[in-house]
């Protein structure tokens, strides 16, 4: 992985820190951003992005409340909501815009960057998560990168083996007009990006974690790299 000589400032959304998984999974986080040499700044719910930071991570967890996306979900297929986490990120998402810093979202943080910019979602995948529980993985072999991607150029340009552990989804119907699908997996988006704002790359699989799941590609965690790398250049004026 390229390294950058300036440390910039990151800012990680996580939820709290409550149980054993929830810090070894905001550890794996961590250890991603400081190996591509950025400052991790923990942004927990009740706490605000202060101007000073110079990207934004939204990390994985649970799902995003439907009716942020104007669902009502009368059979419950929405997992453990957090709404004070919701409140958070969709306020932190808003102020990277605003601040037009680059931002990296990462499985619900994919998701949220959909939703966030007008999307919505699939409420469940019958069939996609692991077999395994919590911690297992399924792995999606030979998935195509758009060659002219922000992806593509982080990652080598290959067909990649990547990590799945969602159950909900982005399709082209439910993709914001604001984004443009990257990388699928039959009719699943995996990653986009948009050319609309300085650096806004949503991948659906989980990158901090190739020193934990087998078979991945190890060109994934470039993307760690390359958000790093851009968050370190020098800003517009107004900021």
């Amino acid at each position: 992985m390229t390294l950058v000589t300036r440390r910039p400032r990151i800012a990680l959304t996580v939820g709290k820190a409550d149980t054993a998984r929830a810090l070894a999974s905001r550890a794996n986080y961590v250890e991603a951003l400081e190996r591509a040499e950025a400052e991790v700044v923990i942004l927990e719910p009740g706490k605000k992005m202060t101007d000073d930071i110079e990207g934004l991570c939204l990390a994985g967890g649970p799902d995003i409340a439907p009716a942020r996306y104007g669902e009502s979900d009368p059979r419950h297929l929405a997992t453990e909501p957090d709404l004070e986490r919701d409140e958070l990120e969709f306020h932190a998402f808003e102020k990277a815009l605003a601040l037009d810093i680059p931002v990296l979202g990462i499985c619900r943080g994919f998701q949220l960057v959909n939703v966030a910019l007008g999307g919505t979602l699939v409420l469940h995948v019958e069939g996609h998560q692991p077999p395994g529980g919590p911690d297992s993985v399924r792995l999606h072999a030979d998935v195509l990168i758009d060659p002219l991607s922000k992806v593509a150029a982080a990652c080598g340009g290959r067909a990649l083996a990547v990590n799945s552990r969602h159950h909900q989804a982005v399709r082209s119907k439910e993709l914001s007009p604001s984004l443009r699908a990257t990388a699928l997996v039959g009719d699943l988006i995996e990653a986009f990006e948009s050319d609309k704002y300085r650096w806004l790359v949503g991948v659906q699989w989980h990158p901090e974690r190739i020193r934990k799941d087998k078979g991945m590609s190890s060109e994934v965690e470039g993307i760690f790299g390359a958000f790093v790398r851009e968050a370190a250049r020098t800003t517009t004026p107004a900021r």
